[in-house]
Parts: C-alpha cells; structure tokens; sequence
C-alpha cells in the first residue's frame, strides 16, 4: 500500500516516542502497521536508513532511536530532576518548548500566571517577605494566617491584552509539541476564561468548552469599598463558587477512531465504562496538610487534580505536560494515576520546592480513592 509523504516516518517517530528506548526493525514495522495499516519492512528500513543520522541513530545492527529522544531532548541545557514517574525540568518554558520535537505530549493541565507580574523575581520577592506586592493579602476575620491571593480585578486594558497575547504565543508554543487530539486544559477564573478562550483559539487550538471546578474561594461578595454601612445589603460582585478551566484540543486527525488508533488521544477517560467524564467536578480548597508539604500561593488539591489528570489521558498512554508546574501538583496527580509526566518551572524556589513536594502528594491517601 502506497501512503502519502511522511506518513510512514511520522508511525515511526510516534512509535519510538512513545517506546522511549531503542527498538529492532521488526518491532518497528510491526507497530507502525498497526499505527496506518499494513507497510512493508523494506520501506520501514529505508526511512530509517535514509534520515539516519538524522532523526534516528543505528545503535546496533537492526536496531533504532530517535536521535533526540528521552533526557537528552527533554533537558537541552536546562537543569533535569526526578520524582517517581515525573521529570521536572527548570527553564522559561517558551525557551524549552521551542527545543522540543513536533508532537511530543498527548495532554497538557496547567495553571499559569495571570497578572504576568505576580511571578516575576521582584513580587515574588514581596510575596515572600509577606509584604504583598501586587498579590491581594485576604483579612484575618477569623484570626488565621491567610496565604496572599493573586489579584485579577485590578488588570486595565493594558494588562488585558498582555495577558491575550501571552495566551496566544502559549498555544502557538504547545501546538507544535502536541500530538493531534491532545487535550489543552488551562485554569482560569471567571473573570478572565473567555481571553484565555479567545487567545489559545486563535493560534489553532478548538475550543472544547469549560471544566468547572466546584468551589467556594475568598473572591467576591464584598460590600463597597469605604460604604459597607450605608450599602450593607449590597455585594459588589457575586461571591465565586466556582474555578473554570478552559479545554481545548489540537484539531484531530482524521475521525476520532482514527486518532485515538494512532495517537492514543482525542476524548477524556470516563471515570468508569457506564458513566462519562463530566465537566463538573466538586472540589475543595486546598487541605492544610497539602498546603504544609508545598506552600506555593496556587496550589491545587490532589482530590481535584487526580480526577482531572487521570481524564486527560482516554486510553492512559501516553505522557503529561505542564508548562507551569509551580509546585507540581499535576505531576503528583499523573505520578497517583500512573501517568508519564513532565513539569516545567522557572522560578527556583518553586522549582526547588516541587522537587521536595511532588512525590510527597502523589503518596498522599485520599477518602475518595
């Protein structure tokens, strides 16, 4: 059967990609056939033979690999660490995401900034000294220590369109380094999804809709400012009981039975065969004790994040992208459902505390599980 140009080397790197380690010939024919149907073995061989030593590298006789493949290709010249399954990488993630190869990851979860300042070096730096900076500190009403919140009321157009165009180089980034079907889930916020919506739509992801995480937060509901006597009855801005996450996909492949035959993606995981994944999941805030093993100011509880995790993934192969790790709440979620991940984080600190902390809440038992 005769297919067209680059078919034939593309079952191969996706097979090797998803291998992560040599394999012979055979093995190679065997599951690219499998991948777009019956191919002879002399071809197989002549793709391998003609790109090497390019995009493969003969290690032995009848034997391949992707040239740039597992750590070699994931760390570049960035720092490399380990944590179970998860390998957490420290980098500005648009410098190692313009190093990775073409359709490298089936999902991406992530939950990047949102005022673009408030994780620079000069407002972490206040974040951390407990000063605030541009983080909203919530009142001590109940005579507890609260961690400062992140404030998305105070952005002016400006901001707003910062915030649009970092969106969309984002998705122009991770378009290029996921598999077709992959599935983008973003965090936002009510304020704020529908510029995420429209920026990562437009750079070539389809808009799937919006996951709501069902949860009481410290925003909203406050009386005016300098007035709540005279308007004591009065909420400014409904109180907030819900978190949305913005689900994007990159456009499938053919119909949906042939991408998830050949990409392993292109639908959610149901949570069982009679009972569909749902875009309502009832969460909490984040545990305490979760909160004592990673004290970064955004982190999500392992309850939500393995449910959401294990969904993004429908057949479970495959490998898990965050581009924000933070303190790698998504990669103890993949590491908790037996997922294959990769985190990355340019800050340091988090960087630091996410090697310390993401094993920590993969081990975690939860009521639920």
């Amino acid at each position: 059967m005769a297919y067209a140009a680059g078919i034939v080397r593309d079952a191969i790197i996706d097979f090797l990609t998803q291998h992560q380690r040599e394999a012979s010939t055979s093995e190679i024919t065997h599951a690219v056939s499998r991948l777009i149907g019956p191919v002879a073995s002399s071809s197989v061989r002549s793709y391998l033979n003609l790109n090497t030593p390019g995009l493969f590298t003969r290690v032995a006789r009848g034997h391949y690999r992707l040239t740039l493949t597992g750590e070699t290709a994931l760390s570049g010249d960035f720092a490399l660490a380990h944590a179970g399954d998860a390998r957490l990488i420290h980098a500005d993630c648009f410098d190692w995401l313009a190093q990775q190869q073409e359709n490298r990851f089936q999902a991406v979860v992530t939950d990047p900034p949102y005022s673009l300042l408030e994780y620079s070096p000069t407002h972490t730096a206040k974040l951390r000294a407990g000063k605030g900076g541009i983080w909203r500190l919530p009142p001590s009403f109940d005579g507890r220590q609260r961690a400062p919140l992140p404030r998305f009321t105070v952005l002016n157009a400006a901001d707003r369109e910062n915030l649009w165009l970092f969106f969309a180089r984002l998705a122009h980034s991770l378009h290029r380094v996921i598999v077709p079907g992959a599935n983008v889930v973003v965090a936002s916020n009510p304020l704020l999804c529908h510029l995420v919506a429209s920026a990562m739509s437009s750079s070539g992801l389809e808009l799937r809709g919006y996951l709501v995480r069902q949860v009481m937060t410290m925003r909203g509901g406050d009386r005016p400012k300098n007035a709540h006597n005279e308007f004591n009855m009065v909420s400014v801005m409904p109180r907030s009981q819900w978190e949305p996450w913005v689900l994007l996909r990159k456009p499938l492949e053919g119909r949906a039975q042939d991408n998830l035959r050949r990409w392993h993606t292109g639908g959610f995981r149901r949570p069982a065969t009679d009972k569909p994944f749902g875009d309502l999941i009832r969460s909490h805030p984040t545990p305490a004790g979760e909160k004592r093993i990673a004290p970064h100011p955004s982190l999500k509880p392992q309850g939500f994040m393995r449910q959401l995790v294990r969904a993004v993934l429908p057949l479970a192969q495959g490998e898990v992208l965050d581009p924000f790790m933070g303190a790698g709440s998504t990669l103890a979620a993949a590491n908790a459902v037996g997922y294959r991940s990769v985190g990355v984080e340019i800050d340091a600190d988090f960087y630091q505390m996410a090697k310390q902390s993401v094993q920590r809440l993969s081990a975690l038992k939860l009521k639920n599980e």
